[in-house]
Parts: C-alpha cells; structure tokens; sequence
C-alpha cells in the first residue's frame, strides 16, 4: 500500500502550522521531503511526515526549544 503524498501547502492545512514555519523545519533540518519531483522541484511530504509534524506542534506548544527537538529526533526518540 502506498502512502498518500502531500504538497507543503496540504501539510500546513492538515498539521495547522503555516508554510513559512514549515519551511523554517525544513532549513533548521527538523523535517524532510519524502520525495522532490524533478520537473517542479515541489517537495512531497506522507502520513508519517505530517505525525511528526504534529508531534513537534506539540512540543513546540509546550516551549521545548527547537534544538531539544533536534537531539530527540537525531536519538530516535522523536
């Protein structure tokens, strides 16, 4: 089965964070494109990608600062 894929613009509609902060993750390396396409350079984004997001929402809400979130992503934790 393969896993439905979303534009950016999708992921900030279905996690509720805007774009700009999506694509802050994406420089700071909180997340990444599952998939690039070739031809328009969109970056692609699954399920598994918009749990993450969630999570990190989450944990942003609480104010855990983004560089906890870096180390609990680089130890498996997140």
């Amino acid at each position: 089965m393969h896993s439905k894929l979303y534009l950016i613009g999708d992921v900030a509609i279905k996690t509720g964070i805007p774009t700009v902060t999506l694509n802050y993750y994406l420089r700071v390396g909180l997340i990444k494109e599952v998939s690039r396409s070739e031809l328009s350079n969109y970056r692609y984004f699954d399920d598994s990608s918009i749990e993450k997001i969630k999570k990190i929402k989450k944990l942003r809400l609480k104010h855990v600062p983004i560089a906890e979130i870096k180390e609990r992503i680089s130890n498996g934790i997140l």
